[in-house]
């Protein structure tokens, strides 16, 4: 049933039984089926979902929170820009600049609307 026996003549001249199995026994057919196409593309799908929703979706919200606090800055606001330098808005110019003053020399600065990192709320600018 499984397999059937053949006997073969060993090196001392004894007789041996060597049991071959068939691996393809109760095979319906030699020709597979097709299945749905969609079950192989359903892992890329997965992944792109897995993907979106970790990386991709994050930042959208991130970059949308960046560009309302961005556009929502004042004079008088102190402000980190992407460099590290702490500043209070003194002017905001139409070519999307910022003129910052910088303490203690009251240096003013001329720097990016863009490079402005986060705004630092009252209370934490004395501290």
């Amino acid at each position: 049933m499984y397999g059937h026996a053949e006997r073969v003549r060993g090196p001392g001249g004894d007789v041996r039984p060597i049991v071959l199995l068939n691996l393809f026994v109760d095979t319906p057919s030699a020709t597979p089926q097709a299945g749905n196409p969609l079950t192989g593309l359903l892992p890329f799908f997965l992944i792109f979902a897995i993907f979106y929703f970790l990386v991709i979706r994050p930042m959208q919200r991130q970059r949308k929170t960046q560009q309302k606090m961005l556009s929502e800055l004042q004079n008088g606001q102190t402000v980190v820009t992407s460099g590290g330098i702490v500043g209070a808005i003194v002017a905001i110019n139409d070519d999307e600049t910022l003129i910052l003053r910088v303490k203690p020399d009251n240096v003013k600065l001329q720097v990016a609307r863009s490079a402005v990192s986060s705004m630092i709320q009252q209370g934490e600018a004395k501290k």
